[in-house]
């Protein structure tokens, strides 16, 4: 093996192959294809869904409640799926709130994050009794009044704006200006107006720092500051802490020389701080919120291939799926260099010879590629592509309706 090569994703061990054909939780590709009737479409196995949440119960402390961040994946029966297996729920919208809610998740385990929150969300959250993280002092005075008007004491946790970043991050929510939350400098004193208005409940913060990063020693530093300042706001504000939401940030790898997050040494960093927080903040509850970590490996996109095309000695495997329904696998959902997720010919994983292929998707534009020179076997007119990592930020986060072809189905297996 060539080191200096950076080497595939392994994915296929997350999945079982029977007959050549990729199989999610046990079932073939081709007979779900039969069973949707139609391609393109999602599908998501619940048994990974399960062993990622043992994975966590296994490594991370026990008093470090989970909660499942819908926005990676809002499919209905997913989400009902994990609200079986997590601690809460943290939603994004008032439409992500109603299908928490749906799930039977006490309302006191779900929260609501998101800037721009109108006066209706803002509304429509304090009557449904679940924790609106503030983003502004805007939203503080619109729950008021909605608590005001309803009669019920908002449940108030503040979204902290920190000074620090998660470095190595694929997104970062913190660490400079942002639209997201309240400057730290400025939550003190507000953590004090909520905590003795007798109008309101004062819950405690949430601190997020960034996403999607596979460094353990990276998140260690960040977790170390979430914690610092969680304590720091305490002691400074002299109010007690319900909750606090140290964010997530946990990563799945998806590009060729990614390496999985090492998840042993992220839980032994969580455990000695919350061994600290313990004696600092007793009775605070902890908590951490994951979205890709725990639904991204789990999923697959399945496409078929309509027509295959030499062009100027380049193969094109030319599908029925394409950007309007996974706008992350084309490479412009914040990629700056565009990578190829994991693809496999899903009905003829190794095949009997392999090729270099462009796996191309039906849209009038040249951005609409799903596998760049991917080497995949062999593949003709019919066969199944499966694009894999694809169980978070996939259809919802990809603009359907472009050039009006057909939705794609999703399915929990």
């Amino acid at each position: 093996m060539n080191r200096d090569v950076p080497q595939p994703v392994d994915v296929l061990h997350l999945f079982s192959v029977r007959n050549d054909v990729l199989c999610l939780n046990g079932i073939p590709v081709t007979q779900l294809a039969e069973r949707v009737g139609t391609t393109p479409f999602f599908a998501y196995d619940r048994s990974a869904l399960d062993a990622r949440v043992g994975l966590l119960r296994q490594h991370l402390p026990a008093d470090l409640h989970l909660h499942y961040a819908m926005k990676a994946n809002p499919m209905p029966a997913v989400v009902q799926h994990l609200s079986r297996l997590v601690d809460g729920i943290d939603v994004a919208s008032a439409g992500e709130m109603m299908v928490a809610l749906d799930t039977g998740t006490a309302p006191a385990h779900i929260s609501f994050a998101g800037p721009a929150k109108t006066a209706a969300e803002v509304r429509r959250a304090v009557a449904a009794g679940i924790t609106l993280n503030l983003e502004s002092t805007r939203e503080l005075e619109l729950a008021l009044v909605a608590g005001k008007d309803l009669q019920v004491r908002p449940r108030l946790a503040i979204r902290v704006n920190p000074s620090f970043e998660l470095k190595g991050a694929g997104m970062k929510m913190g660490g400079s200006a942002k639209q997201f939350g309240i400057d730290a400098e400025l939550v003190p004193e507000l953590c004090s107006r909520i905590a003795t208005s007798q109008t309101a409940e004062f819950v405690g913060l949430h601190i997020y720092a960034g996403s999607q990063c596979l460094r353990a020693e990276a998140l260690a530093e960040a977790q170390e500051a979430t914690f610092r300042l969680a304590f720091e706001i305490a002691e400074q504000s002299r109010t007690q802490l319900q909750s606090v939401n140290i964010g997530g940030g946990f990563g799945i790898p998806y590009f060729p020389g990614d390496k999985a997050l090492d998840i042993e040494a992220v839980g032994r960093n969580l455990e000695r701080l919350m061994q600290e927080a313990r004696g600092r903040l007793p009775g605070t509850r902890f908590v951490t919120e994951l979205g890709r970590y725990l639904v991204g490996e789990a999923g697959a996109y399945i496409c078929q291939v309509i027509d295959r095309k030499i062009s100027r000695g380049q193969v094109f495997l030319v599908t029925d799926g394409g950007l309007h329904h996974h706008l992350a696998a084309s490479g412009n959902f914040g990629q700056v260099i565009r990578k190829n997720y994991p693809v496999v010919v899903a009905n003829r994983v190794v095949g009997v010879s392999r090729e270099t292929a462009n796996v191309v998707g039906p849209l009038c534009t040249p951005l609409d590629v799903l596998g760049a020179a991917v080497s995949t076997a062999a593949a003709e007119v019919g066969d199944l592509i499966a694009v894999m990592q694809s169980g978070a930020y996939g259809l919802s986060a990809s603009p359907q309706a472009f050039l009006s072809h057909p939705a794609a189905s999703q399915i929990l297996v």
